[in-house]
């Protein structure tokens, strides 16, 4: 699993969180020991005028609690919506690694709504989830719990932040594709909608989440999940060997930044005394997974006899992903590995569109259910530099509309987080300076999936690409 950086934000109205370490008496509804411990205490501030690492990481946690503009479902008033196609990464969960020889973050995956964050249909959700024998998941999907239950997270679980966090992606989308522009009726059915997630227990209950707040009724015979093998969606288009070489070569990137940055190999060197392993074994852990656990769950960084983990290894770390992700986007080869991975799932979005703009009227609704390293690729292969590292419960929405002057002719929106990224695509920048319409059209996404993206290979077509060496 690789971390990559947050670039600064083009949504202003994000608030900025500052973060001091002071003693309280932690309350048990958060899921804390009842012990007097440190807890990581937010103020709210304004954005910084620079890069914070604080702060981003601040963004990337996305603790629900203040409601969220987004600015889905705008279109002038003669168009129609026809078709939305969401993609997510799963809510906030337990980190995936551990650091050795200190005590797991004490997080609590019971849900329970009297304790926060909470939203107000969390406890009909949870009634709800208990009865869905009558759903249709795809092979190892309907062994997978439908919401967290442990008292003490596992490794990876969705926590209740992560429920809360797309119960209000679900609300917020209802609000406007169903309730303003009735993309769904209460009739619906099953046909109508096209559901597909990773076999992980968490993007499962992430998109079970949304649903719940989203489709005019939660029907559980109308549910049927798809089962997808690969985070990035490729299915029966997998084998890709020049896409597994710039993936390895952007690793070597990586490895090659990491090991030139001094401070970072100090602060390494630092936590590894503190926790008393080798620098390596440390390293090896992944300690920035687990820190992000304690950093948006409010809790104070682990200690041992030898000393404590502190807010500036954790600002050393975050501040080297900052200056990977500049050389990430100098470099490019991480854009080469994402153009291959993405196009297969791209391809079946754009075909999709395209058979609802022939008048087809099934899966006008698509929900992808995914993670990290699923929504970040598809981000750089679009050409949305600017966008920051997709934070818990990020979602990805491509819109189709209809004109209603001239019906033969439709148009895209994409948005990412709620805010419109369509014009900063690479096959729409150009468009943007000679139309007044504030949309892209289909033609301009379908020329560049089907042919334009494999122009910076030298070929014509996704197997081509795949198997020719570069120059």
């Amino acid at each position: 699993l690789f971390f990559f950086p947050f670039k600064k934000s083009y949504v202003p109205y994000v608030l900025y969180l500052s973060v001091h370490l002071i003693p309280v008496n932690p309350i048990r509804e958060d899921g804390l020991n009842p012990k007097s411990r440190k807890r990581i205490m937010p103020d709210l501030l304004t954005e910084p005028p620079v890069i914070d690492p604080v702060y981003e990481a601040h963004v990337y946690c996305n603790i629900p609690t203040i409601a969220e503009r987004s600015m889905e479902g705008h279109a002038p008033h003669y168009f129609k919506l026809v078709s939305v196609q969401v993609l997510i990464r799963h809510g906030d969960r337990y980190p995936l690694y551990a650091i050795p020889k200190t005590k797991r973050p004490d997080i609590d995956c019971m849900l329970l709504p009297s304790r926060k964050p909470s939203h107000p249909q969390l406890e009909a959700f949870i009634k709800h989830m208990s009865k869905g024998s009558a759903a249709q998941m795809d092979g190892s999907l309907s062994s997978l719990p439908r919401y967290p239950s442990h008292s003490l997270c596992e490794m990876g679980e969705l926590t209740q932040t992560g429920v809360v966090q797309h119960l209000r992606n679900g609300q917020l989308l209802r609000d406007i594709y169903i309730n303003k522009h009735k993309l769904l009726l209460s009739d619906w059915t099953a046909k109508q909608l096209y559901l597909e997630t990773t076999g992980k227990s968490r993007t499962l209950q992430s998109a079970l989440a949304l649903l719940y707040t989203f489709l005019p009724d939660f029907d559980w015979k109308k549910i049927n999940m798809r089962h997808q093998w690969s985070t990035i969606f490729c299915s029966g288009s997998c084998d890709c060997p020049m896409r597994n070489h710039y993936l390895e070569e952007e690793q070597r990137r990586q490895y090659s930044l990491r090991v030139k940055n001094s401070d970072l190999e100090k602060i390494y060197v630092d936590m590894a005394k503190i926790v008393g392993i080798p620098t390596r074994q440390l390293r090896a852990s992944n300690p920035i997974d687990s820190l992000l656990c304690y950093f948006c769950h409010n809790v104070s960084f682990p200690c041992t006899k030898a000393g404590c983990i502190g807010m500036e290894h954790f600002k050393v770390i975050k501040r080297h992903q900052l200056e990977d992700e500049r050389e990430r986007q100098e470099k490019k080869l991480y854009f080469l590995y994402a153009l291959l991975a993405t196009h297969p799932l791209l391809n079946q979005t754009v075909n999709r569109l395209q058979r609802i703009a022939e008048g087809k009227k099934e899966e006008v609704f698509v929900l992808y259910s995914a993670h990290d390293v699923t929504l970040s690729p598809v981000l750089s292969a679009l050409g949305v530099t600017e966008a920051r590292f997709p934070r818990f419960a990020a979602r990805l929405v491509f819109e189709l509309w209809q004109d209603g002057k001239r019906p033969k002719e439709h148009f895209i929106r994409i948005l990412y987080n709620g805010a419109d990224v369509t014009f900063q695509t690479s096959f729409c920048k150009d468009y943007y300076k000679r139309s007044s319409k504030p949309m892209c059209p289909l033609e301009k996404f379908a020329s560049f999936v089907k042919r334009d993206m494999f122009l910076v290979f030298n070929s014509t077509s996704y197997y081509d690409a795949c198997r020719r060496r570069p120059l």
